[in-house]
């Protein structure tokens, strides 16, 4: 009897998301300035309205006015009928220093002995569903919103589109959880007013039909091409319309997408969002280090699909506990040809990998400002790719370049860094693979 499991995503101008993007916008300025900040950034939007709150810890400055609307510029709310755009909304902004209590906690005087920011459970997850080693639903729903983000953009077709929008789709499987078909494909996206509303509905529903999900096939291999198929349910704009959204239609909070961030459903979550925290927030830099953990130990043949939770108490750098759960998949043995249970499969992980705060920020480079890149269309399956970035500070890792007369500072930066696989070597030496 096969199964149904549905995942969604929203695009970047999902109010949601824009509150996401301000906090790691601010974020990413703040460790452009000074690599060692401390940041918890807080962003609420609202009709004509951002309000930005938080903790932080920092040599630099950062001018948050400037940031934030040049955000929400990028986003595409620069129109005032949105009732919601960069040049004329409202920010006010409520940031002040980090508690010295959480501070002594997390800095100490060796800094491989850096202590977690926060208590708390992180997970995860990989399966082979797809290339890269995501749950096919929301790896699918995530391509739906970027690619009609892509549409916008370009101005070519579809030129009704408005920034926010969010996809879901629904996938069958069979009892081994092997994807069979895409059974529903829900699109619903803001749009310009039309002048007859009779046809509103019918043409928005066939551009989606014949423009936006064949790009999206064309970009998917063609075993998931035959997955999708054209005999699924489609719904588009299902109330028939979606004229007001944004802030204006719905207020956004940072973190409130933690799912859509994540694995959409799939495997687990601990609760703590992503968005606007540093790399000391091990809600952030732990549940990344167990997405590299997790997706290396399935691409090494360890199992075909794995959960891996790491969790921690404050102050405190090794965690407290490291489970595995591989859903019945493993495929590892000991040295008399016993199956290894998902206990001493997590007993290996921490003889592979160092979960320390510290040794998870050098590893997958943390300290950089990378985190606005990942504050839309999920933080995993991405690909990794490394880019010289500007920063306003000198280190072992700058370039100096004379511009117009006066130095400035570059560096390469790795982005999407927990999705290399460049463990699975180690992991197949440990497990004899």
């Amino acid at each position: 009897m096969a199964y149904l499991f549905t995942s969604e995503s929203v695009s970047e101008g999902h109010p949601d998301k824009v509150a996401d993007q301000i906090s790691d916008a601010l974020l990413d300025e703040f460790l452009r300035q000074d690599p060692d900040s401390k940041v918890a950034c807080e962003t609420l939007v609202t009709t004509g309205l951002v309000v930005c709150a938080g903790e932080v810890k920092t040599n630099g400055y950062v001018n948050v006015d400037e940031v934030v609307r040049k955000t929400i510029q990028r986003i595409g709310y620069t129109k005032a009928e949105y009732r919601f755009d960069s040049n004329s909304c409202g920010i006010v902004s409520s940031i002040h220093e980090q508690s010295q209590d959480i501070n002594q906690g997390v800095v100490r005087a060796s800094a491989e002995e850096q202590g977690a920011g926060d208590q708390g459970m992180m997970f995860g997850y990989a399966s082979r569903e797809m290339q890269n080693l995501m749950p096919m639903p929301v790896e699918i729903a995530h391509m739906l919103v970027q690619e009609l983000a892509a549409i916008r953009k370009e101005g070519r077709e579809m030129t009704y589109l408005r920034p926010d929008s969010k996809s879901q789709v629904t996938v069958a499987f069979d009892d081994d959880g092997k994807p069979l078909h895409v059974e529903t494909i829900v699109v619903s996206t803001q749009h310009d007013d039309f002048d007859n509303e009779a046809t509103m509905h019918e043409v928005i529903t066939r551009d989606v039909r014949n423009i936006l999900i064949p790009r999206v096939k064309s970009l998917l291999p063609k075993y998931i091409q035959q997955i999708i198929g054209n005999d699924f349910n489609l719904f588009v704009n299902p109330t028939g319309k979606f004229v007001i959204g944004g802030p204006h239609g719905d207020s956004g909070l940072t973190g409130r997408k933690i799912i859509v961030d994540t694995y959409g459903g799939r495997g687990a979550h601990g609760g703590g969002a992503f968005s606007g925290k540093d790399s000391s927030k091990v809600d952030r830099s732990a549940a990344y280090a167990a997405r590299h953990i997790a997706k290396n130990m399935v691409a090494a043949g360890v199992a075909d699909e794995m959960l891996v939770q790491v969790a921690y108490a404050i102050g405190i750098a090794e965690p407290v506990g490291v489970y595995v759960n591989t859903n019945h998949t493993a495929k590892v043995t000991d040295a008399q040809g016993k199956m290894l249970s998902d206990g001493d499969i997590a007993l290996k992980i921490k003889r592979i990998f160092d979960l320390r705060p510290y040794a998870i920020v050098k590893s997958l480079g943390l300290k950089n400002p990378i985190f606005l890149e990942t504050a839309a269309y999920g933080h995993f399956g991405r690909d990794y790719y490394q880019k010289e970035i500007e920063v306003a500070y000198q280190d072992e890792n700058t370039v100096v370049k004379t511009i117009d007369g006066k130095p400035r500072y570059f560096k390469m930066a790795d982005f999407f860094a927990w999705e290399k696989l460049d463990r699975v070597e180690d992991i197949k030496a440990e497990f004899g693979l």
